[in-house]
C-alpha cells in the first residue's frame, strides 16, 4: 500500500491535494497533518473537517508552545527582519515540515507532500526539509502547474466546499501568532490600495484610539517575560501584545518584496506584537550592548534574516550565527517603555543593571573638560591632510 503524508492547511490548495494524490499520483491512502502555530481555533476546525471528509486519517499536532520557544524567542533576539518582514510564515514553515516528517516516519509513510506552488518562497522551506529523508516529496501544485481557477474546479467537481470562513475569500491567507499575510487577487496590483476588510488584527488609523496607551515590557536574556509587570509565558503574552497593539492600530506591513526566486511580489502583513517586541529589544541593545557589539551584531541579524526567509534553518551557519547571538543576549536584561498612538510604537523610556551608559555625559556632572583635547587635536587629521592635497577643499 502506498502512503504518503501531506502539509495540510485546510485551504484551497492543500484540500484539492488530497484527491489528487490519489487519482493522479497513484497514492492508496493519504494523510493530512496540521500543526497549530497559533492559527484561529476556528480555521482548525474547519481543516479537521474537510480532512476528515477528504483524506483517510487527520493528525493535529500543537506545536504552539514550541513554535514561541524554537522559533519566535530566537528570532527576537536576532531582531529577525527581511525587507521589514517579520518572518513568521517563514520561521513556521520548517516547524511544520519536520513534525510532518516525524509522522511519515513514525506512519511508515512512502512520501511526503505539501501544497506549495512553484512561484513562492514556501516551496523551498518545506523541501529543504523534507529533502533531508529518503522519502519522495511531491508537490501536486508544482509539477501540474494548476492555476487558482482551476483548483476551485476540480474542488467544485470534487466536492470540495468552501463556503464558510475566510477560505471563500479571494485573498489569500496564512495565519500564525506571530503574524498574518494577506496576498493574491487585486492585492497583486503593486498600485491598489487595500480595503479595510483585509485586515483582521489591526485597527485602521482612523478608528485607534485617540489616546496614547503606555506599555511597560521586562527582558531577560533578550527574551520578553512580563507586560506592565505581569508575568506571562510566551505563548499569552504575544496573544497579549497583539490584542493591546492591535487596537492602536500598530503592526501593519504593505511591502514589495523579493522572493527567493527572484520574483518581486506585493506581500501584505499585520504584526502587532512582532512590532512592538522587536522594537522594544533593539532599543535594550543599544543601551547594553557595545558599539563593537552592535556593528556586528547588526551583520549577524541580517544573515540570520535571510537563512530563515530561504528555509535554510539547518544549515551549519544558522547554528553558529545563534551562538553568537545567545551570547550577546546573556546581558540584555531590562525594562523597556513604549508609548502606543495611532499606529506607532515608540520607545519612551529604557533601563537595565546592565546599561552601557555613564553620568559622565551629562551637563550638569562637573569633570575637567580639558582631557578631551588631546583627542580632538588628532581627530580628522587624515581628512584634513586630504583636504589638503585637493587644493585647500575645506568641505
Amino acid at each position: 500500500m502506498k502512503k504518503v503524508v501531506l502539509a495540510y492547511s485546510g485551504g484551497l490548495d492543500t484540500s484539492v491535494c488530497i484527491p489528487l494524490l490519489k487519482e493522479h499520483y497513484g497514492y492508496d491512502e493519504v494523510i493530512a497533518v496540521t500543526v497549530d502555530v497559533g492559527q484561529p481555533e476556528q480555521d482548525l476546525k474547519e481543516a479537521r473537517v474537510r480532512a476528515e471528509k477528504l483524506s483517510d486519517s487527520f493528525v493535529l499536532v500543537d506545536a504552539k508552545q514550541e513554535f514561541v520557544h524554537n522559533c519566535i524567542f530566537p528570532l527576537i533576539k536576532a531582531n529577525g527582519s527581511y525587507e521589514g518582514y517579520v518572518l513568521g510564515t517563514a520561521m513556521a514553515r520548517p516547524l511544520i515540515a519536520r513534525h510532518v516528517v516525524e509522522v511519515a516516519r513514525r506512519e511508515g509513510a512512502n512520501a511526503l507532500a505539501h501544497g506549495c506552488t512553484g512561484k513562492g518562497n514556501d516551496q523551498l522551506r518545506f523541501d529543504a526539509v523534507f529533502r533531508t529523508t529518503d522519502l519522495e516529496v511531491i508537490a501536486p501544485m508544482r509539477e501540474l502547474s494548476l492555476t487558482r481557477e482551476e483548483e476551485r474546479r476540480y474542488a467544485a467537481e470534487h466536492g470540495i466546499s468552501f463556503e464558510h470562513g475566510n477560505n471563500n475569500k479571494r485573498w489569500s491567507v496564512d495565519e500564525n501568532m506571530w503574524s498574518r499575510s494577506i496576498e493574491g487577487s487585486e492585492l497583486e496590483d503593486p498600485a491598489f490600495s487595500p480595503p479595510e476588510e483585509v485586515f483582521h488584527w489591526t485597527a485602521s488609523i482612523e478608528e485607534a484610539p485617540e489616546e496614547p496607551e503606555l506599555l511597560q515590557i521586562c527582558f531577560e536574556g533578550g527574551v520578553p517575560v512580563s507586560v506592565n509587570g505581569a508575568e506571562q509565558d510566551g505563548v499569552a503574552l504575544i496573544r497579549t501584545l497583539n490584542a493591546i497593539g492591535g487596537k492602536h492600530g500598530i503592526g501593519r506591513t504593505d511591502m514589495i518584496e523579493d522572493r527567493v526566486l527572484g520574483f518581486k511580489a506585493r506581500e501584505i502583513y499585520e504584526h502587532p506584537a512582532a512590532t512592538i517586541l522587536l522594537e522594544a529589544h533593539r532599543d535594550l541593545e543599544q543601551l547594553i550592548l557595545t558599539r563593537n557589539e552592535l556593528r556586528f551584531k547588526e551583520l549577524v541579524d541580517r544573515a540570520w534574516s535571510e537563512l530563515v526567509y530561504q528555509g535554510l534553518v539547518m544549515d551549519p551557519l544558522f547554528d553558529a550565527l545563534n551562538a553568537f547571538i545567545d551570547k550577546t543576549q546573556e546581558r540584555v536584561n531590562g525594562t523597556v517603555y513604549l508609548k502606543l498612538n495611532k499606529g506607532v510604537a515608540r520607545v519612551v523610556g529604557r533601563e537595565s543593571p546592565y546599561a552601557l551608559y555613564s553620568k559622565d555625559v551629562s551637563f550638569d556632572v562637573k569633570r575637567d573638560q580639558r582631557t578631551a583635547e588631546g583627542f580632538s587635536i588628532y581627530h580628522g587629521s587624515q581628512s584634513r591632510l586630504a583636504a589638503i592635497t585637493r587644493g585647500g577643499d575645506k568641505r
